[in-house]
């Protein structure tokens, strides 16, 4: 069941779902907009291993000028809210249709499991034919909050958990390292 915006403002009253900082205004009818953190992340590699631990990337701060994504792109980037959820709590991350209408694709994989605490890593794509420039703060895509039939047996405590800021793939560490 998704959760309405009365449930949502609910739950974050009584602490059982945090969003931090909280701004009342971004809760919409199903969902809760978040905004863009301040780094942004680019892969500097000429390919990929995904089994290396050290792949090359850069960290870029967003100016007051903002951040211009390059046509064709891929950047990483974060949001500026921690969210805490709890084990009976899902979420799914979309972009907001406003920017998707400008060629942007947001993703963070789609999907934040129940039990998940930390910033949302995101995924972004320029798939226009010009640039697109960013601004740190602005309302960048939404969650929305699904409840589940019961606690998750095994709630997310996973490699990215309690992640602050960018955090780049951690997908090394799938191979036992």
């Amino acid at each position: 069941m998704i959760l309405s915006d009365g449930t949502i403002k609910e739950l974050l009253l009584r602490g059982e779902l945090v969003i931090e900082p909280y701004e009342e205004s971004h809760i919409q009818a199903s969902s809760v907009d978040l905004t863009l953190g301040k780094e942004i992340l680019l892969y500097k590699a000429d390919w990929i291993d995904v089994r290396s631990e050290n792949i090359p990337t850069e960290k870029v701060t967003i100016s007051q000028e903002g951040f211009l994504i390059e046509p064709k792109a891929f950047v990483l980037a974060t949001t500026n809210e921690y969210i805490k959820l709890p084990d009976n709590i899902t979420a799914f991350v979309e972009g907001r249709s406003s920017l998707g209408r400008l060629g942007l694709f947001i993703e963070n994989a789609g999907w934040v499991d129940a039990g998940f605490e930390g910033q949302i890593t995101l995924e972004l794509y320029n798939a226009n034919s010009c640039p697109i420039r960013l601004y740190a703060g602005m309302r960048i895509c939404q969650i929305v909050l699904a409840k589940l039939d019961r606690r998750a047996e095994n709630p997310y405590r996973g490699k990215y958990q309690k992640q602050v800021g960018v955090t780049p793939s951690r997908i090394f560490l799938d191979f036992g390292r």
